[in-house]
């Protein structure tokens, strides 16, 4: 389906400052309709043939350095504007929709009708703890919590906002926050994990989507830790010893206890009854799966045989 989408300067009209309206003009079969978007360019200052605003380098005064990054500012806004007309298009053709220009105006201007990243983002969250998924609702909260602290204007944003830049910048703010990239990583994976959902459920921007090939290496974040071993001669007092203290003593019960059984994790371990011991030819086994995964398909249980230290 042949159409256009270009960002041409008015030269009929220009306001007080005598600057002109830069508009979003969209032509389909021939015919064409303009969008105000609310920019206004000094004719000095815009590129007609590349329908940007003119970026100067090596300025010295404060005042043409504002100026200069208001349009940087600008172009980038420009930028996303096309990539929302663009998804706006593609999403008709997707949908088989013959659309008029005058549907395209409704689709572009009514931003309500586009998915809100952060009302999704809380969406998610809720579903998560409505489901059980207690430990990823948490995490998707401290992520949103730290994007929040990021970007005052989270509520605004939308998917196609979500872009590499946004995320580059973010990254610099995590740094400047002192994470390491081990925090970093943990940060990303959560809000990548939002965007794979958006796109999969067809609400997301795969147009501006931040990683994958060519953007933004969430693998690369991760740094090595030492490993640090509790020495023989401390474990085995933690064996023999018991604590005076009846907290410290079910403290130290629940250690030995995930230590005999392999590591067991905590939740795990809070959540096994009676029902999980299962009686076998070779004696009695605990028999369960793990709280993180057991709703995941083709997940097999875990069988551990009671030994005398953890009877």
């Amino acid at each position: 389906m042949a159409y256009s989408i270009r960002f041409p300067r008015r030269h009929d009209k220009a306001d007080r400052n005598g600057r002109y309206a830069v508009r979003l003009c969209i032509t389909k079969n021939k015919r064409r309709k303009y969008i105000a978007l609310d920019l206004y360019a000094d004719p000095a200052y815009w590129d007609e043939a590349g329908e940007q605003f003119i970026i100067l380098r090596n300025l010295k005064g404060a005042e043409q350095k504002a100026e200069n990054k208001q349009r940087e500012a600008d172009n980038a806004l420009l930028a996303k504007y096309k990539v929302r007309a663009r998804e706006i298009v593609e999403r008709f053709e997707i949908e088989g929709i013959d659309w008029t220009l005058n549907q395209f105006e409704d689709a572009f201007l009514n931003t309500s009708k586009q998915g809100k990243f952060n009302a999704y983002f809380t969406d998610r969250i809720a579903e998560l703890h409505a489901t059980g998924h207690i430990g990823n609702s948490q995490t998707y909260k401290q992520t949103q919590d730290m994007l929040r602290s990021y970007d005052r204007k989270l509520d605004q944003r939308l998917f196609s906002d979500i872009d590499l830049r946004y995320v580059r910048g973010f990254d610099m703010f995590l740094q400047k926050r002192g994470c390491c990239g081990n925090t970093r990583k943990f940060y990303f994976k959560a809000l990548r994990a939002i965007l794979n959902r958006a796109n999969a459920e067809g609400v997301g921007s795969v147009a501006t989507y931040p990683f994958g090939r060519g953007g933004f290496e969430v693998s690369k974040l991760e740094e090595a830790t030492a490993k640090r071993y509790l020495p023989a001669a401390k474990l085995s007092k933690l064996k023999s010893s018991t604590a005076s203290n009846p907290q410290c003593e079910y403290a130290r019960k629940l250690f030995l206890f995930s230590y005999y059984c392999y590591g067991i994790s905590f939740i795990d371990m809070a959540m096994l009854t009676a029902a999980h011991i299962k009686q076998m030819e070779d004696g009695d086994y605990i028999v369960y799966k793990r709280q993180k995964i057991k709703r995941q398909k083709g997940v097999k249980p875990i069988s551990i045989k009671i030994t005398p230290a953890i009877r």
